[in-house]
């Protein structure tokens, strides 16, 4: 294979071999032919968003047919001059909402929760409100009936956020209009950790990564894994990380690694070899509940025929599809998919930027997280790419 200049790759099955800074080790499980083809395509995908939106590092993961590999440019630090791992913690943004989903479908397998209970049951402040009158389920699609993208600024703690949700009102009836919410995705989450009796960033700390072998994964980072968590880096270049917020845990508090986000993956792809419980969890995120134009929504995941064209991706992660009023149709009953189906997800704070996507029925799966919020055109127009050459067949 030809060098990739500083270009590395962190192992795992797919390009297999000691950890180097500077070029691809032999590969272990496919075709030689295979392995340099993947590793070009990801190089040539994604070196070029470090010049083309000053971001200062980045890590991609793939995987196929349960074999990964992590591929990591730059710096987490530009002051530090501390190179991306494998092991860097990124803040995944809005990804975090796939892994809220999967621990509130944990709740529902163990039979602590059904999706069709009001909120109010789990969250009494709510009893009397126009959101008791809708369904967890509305919550965790973001049909409720319109709350909106963010809480106003007014609220700034959670004494103000119960206040503000008990006098909310309905701008259209819940199940009819999917309008992305953190404090629709945020109240569900809030709910599940009700329903196990928890601490939301506990339960998830201590029960739902260890449970998916996560083992660099956080809503707190704490002291000892501080020296992995990269500096974010917002529009005017300053090192950032995000600001605390009502429910933000919820919402977009994950922190993780893209080694630890290509496990989840690969649990997403082959949940079988999980405890049942978190097998029927993880099974749960991918069912379909509405229908939104070309896409599905799922408990987190966003679900797409496959396979399908970049032009019908970026589409279905369009500005007017996170920020605009959308009519659903409710899938009665919800179901999954019958025939082959992307699961997508893109995530961003200030300063990071995250998207995943997988194929269960190719066996192939996606992650990218950079400190800078990548704009999401071009983060799907470098997935794309990539995810056609893991489905393509071997030279």
């Amino acid at each position: 294979m030809r060098k990739l200049g500083f270009f590395a790759l962190a192992l795992g099955g797919l390009f297999c071999g000691p950890l180097s800074g500077s070029g691809p080790a032999a590969a272990e499980g496919l075709a030689e032919g295979a392995s340099a083809r993947i590793a070009e395509v990801v190089e040539r995908a994604y070196r070029p968003l470090l010049k083309d939106y000053d971001v200062p590092g980045l890590a991609v993961a793939v995987t196929r047919n349960g074999q990964s590999a992590v591929f990591t440019f730059g710096l987490a630090d530009r002051e530090g001059r501390r190179p991306v791992t494998r092991d860097t913690l990124f803040e995944i943004g809005s990804v975090s909402k796939t892994f809220t989903a999967t621990l509130a479908a944990e709740a529902q397998a163990l039979g602590r929760l059904s999706l069709a209970d009001a909120p109010g049951r789990f969250l009494p402040w709510l009893r009397g409100s126009a959101l008791d009158r809708v369904s967890l389920r509305d919550l965790g699609t973001y049909t409720a009936g319109g709350l909106p993208l963010q809480f106003p600024d007014a609220v700034t703690d959670e004494a103000a956020m119960r206040a503000y949700v008990r006098q909310w009102q309905p701008s259209a009836p819940a199940g009819t209009r999917r309008v992305y919410s953190n404090p629709s995705l945020g109240l569900f989450g809030a709910a599940a950790a009700a329903a196990l009796g928890g601490d939301f960033s506990e339960l998830m700390q201590d029960r739902l990564f260890p449970g998916l072998g996560l083992a660099h994964s956080f809503i707190r980072v704490p002291a000892s894994d501080m020296a992995r968590y990269a500096w974010g880096y917002g529009k005017e270049g300053r090192p950032i990380r995000v600001n605390r917020g009502v429910l933000d845990a919820q919402a977009y508090g994950v922190k993780s690694s893209a080694a630890d986000m290509i496990r989840f993956v690969e649990a997403n792809l082959d949940p079988g070899r999980l405890d049942p419980p978190l097998r029927q969890a993880v099974e749960g995120t991918h069912i379909g509940y509405s229908r939104v134009g070309a896409m599905v929504q799922g408990l987190g995941w966003e679900l797409l025929p496959y396979p399908l064209s970049l032009e019908r991706l970026q589409a279905a992660n369009a500005d007017a599809v996170r920020f605009e009023a959308q009519p659903a149709e409710p899938l009665d009953p919800p179901r999954a998919p019958t025939g082959a189906t992307l699961f997508n997800k893109t995530g961003s704070t200030n300063g990071f930027g995250a998207y995943v996507a997988f194929v269960p029925e190719k066996r192939i799966g996606l992650v990218m997280l950079a400190n800078r919020a990548v704009p999401i055109p071009a983060r799907i127009a470098a997935a794309h790419a990539v995810l056609e050459a893991l489905a393509a067949k071997d030279p």
